[in-house]
């Protein structure tokens, strides 16, 4: 019995010391991202100096090149470029649009959703029905539709408080309303955009053909564009909508995962990945989707570097290609991990914007760490009390395929889609604060990952 006690007591002052020890660094980390971040001016020049990235364009080939150059500055000791094929679809001139009531103009915003064909070269011009759902267009039919754009006024649920949920449910519609119509006869389609402000920006997103049925061009109409065009709908059964889009796919394009690492010091075969997507929609500058991302991600490792902090399993930054219309950088990267058979035991992704940091949220078996789970109230003290089960990211999500663990870094939501895929989306709505907290976050979550693993 006395050898049980003082094995207990050992253990516990020895489990006491290891949580009073990661405080002190997790305090230290936390320190360093707020008094010497380089995160939020290497933003800014992401944002101002290249700007939007779109897969395929020559600015998503100035961004690779800008991080490729961060990672080999950073003395990182691995840096590499990792070869993606990507679509290259181009938005063109200006998209146009309006309509008439008795004869009366109304100008309304629009943009051409990402994937969407062109409207003929004058434009396309018929009269408008209004729909709320798949189910409300499939009652209709073709004799209602034929001939007709259809105007998909599907509001994101503002009772939803997770934003993301709201989003998750109403992006079904910019996806897949253009197939839909044209099984009907429609000739083009108008969403509402994804928000839930009212404001005058249209916010893009990609949407999807089915190669059997006919494609038809799609835009997305700003929420105060909806209103009116609703309005107007109501009052008058024929009202007259017109719109001219440009856009074109182009052949696939070659585009990279941007790629640097440091390696453990004790399993560097065990990697933790952790990143964004470094492409953007061409509306804005792609600040908080995903350059904010992109430049917490890679700050985590100047962390580590700074405070000569050597992780015992290695951390792999990437930022990933063709987040936006293709998902292709998050394909290659789990390809190199089959190709070399690595154990990738975790991955974070933030690719929820840079705003005030909330906590992470697992998709698959966080119980497999039962070190790093019980250690939630070290985050307490930075307001990181969100942990639960949920969504990893996107790029990620391929990776669970080999056994990772998946991670999303979970900012504050209410704001996001304000911005997310709209011109609004600009460095100057990015707080330089909210950026640096949420690098050392993910710093804080990497360096507990590293020293104690997924495994029991």
């Amino acid at each position: 019995m006395k050898k049980l006690i003082l094995f207990l007591a050992i253990f516990f002052c020895f489990t006491a010391n290891a949580q009073q020890s990661d405080s002190l660094i997790i305090s230290k980390i936390f320190n360093q991202s707020l008094t010497n971040s380089e995160c939020y001016p290497r933003l800014n020049y992401l944002c101002k100096n290249i700007g939007p990235r779109l897969s395929g364009s020559l600015n998503g080939e100035k961004a690779v090149d800008y991080v490729n150059q961060l990672c080999i500055d950073q003395k990182l000791d691995t840096a590499f470029l990792q070869p993606v094929t990507v679509p290259h679809w181009v938005r063109g001139q200006k998209e146009q649009a309006y309509y008439k009531v008795n004869g009366k103009k109304a100008d309304v915003a629009i943009c051409a959703l990402g994937g969407s064909i062109a409207t003929p070269k004058k434009g396309l011009v018929a009269t408008v029905i209004e729909v709320h759902d798949f189910d409300e267009l499939k009652a209709l039919g073709r004799e209602k539709i034929e001939g007709k754009i259809v105007f998909m006024n599907h509001p994101m649920k503002s009772s939803f408080v997770h934003t993301f949920d709201a989003y998750g449910e109403a992006a079904r519609y910019r996806w897949a309303t253009a197939q839909n119509a044209a099984q009907y006869g429609a000739v083009g389609v108008v969403v509402r955009s994804m928000t839930l402000a009212m404001d005058n920006h249209p916010h893009t997103g990609a949407m999807g053909y089915n190669d059997t049925i006919i494609k038809i061009p799609a835009c997305a109409i700003s929420t105060n564009g909806a209103e009116e065009l609703s309005k107007a709908i109501k009052n008058n059964s024929s009202v007259q909508f017109y719109f001219k889009q440009s856009c074109e796919l182009f052949p696939d394009a070659q585009s990279y995962n941007v790629i640097g690492e440091l390696k453990g010091s004790e399993k560097p075969e065990e990697i933790i990945v952790i990143g964004g997507h470094l492409d953007s929609w061409e509306l804005g500058e792609g600040a908080h989707d995903d350059g904010a991302g992109i430049m917490q991600s890679l700050e985590v490792l100047r962390i580590f570097q700074n405070l000569k902090m050597k992780p015992k399993r290695s951390i792999r930054f990437v930022a990933f290609a063709n987040e936006e219309n293709g998902s292709r950088g998050g394909k290659q990267l789990l390809a190199l991990a089959k190709e070399r058979n690595e154990k990738i035991i975790a991955a974070i992704e933030s690719d929820e914007g840079g705003f005030t940091p909330r906590g992470f949220s697992f998709n698959g078996d966080s119980l497999k760490m039962p070190h790093v789970m019980s250690k939630q109230e070290l985050f307490y003290p930075y307001d990181l009390k969100y942990w639960e089960q949920g969504y990893g990211g996107t790029d990620i999500n391929y990776l669970k395929e080999v056994g990772a663990l998946l991670i999303g870094f979970v900012p504050d939501s209410q704001r996001y889609f304000d911005v997310h895929h709209a011109a609004t989306d600009v460095f100057e709505n990015v707080n330089k604060r909210e950026l640096e907290l949420g690098a050392g976050s993910m710093a804080a979550l990497v360096y507990l990952l590293s020293e104690y693993g997924v495994n029991p």
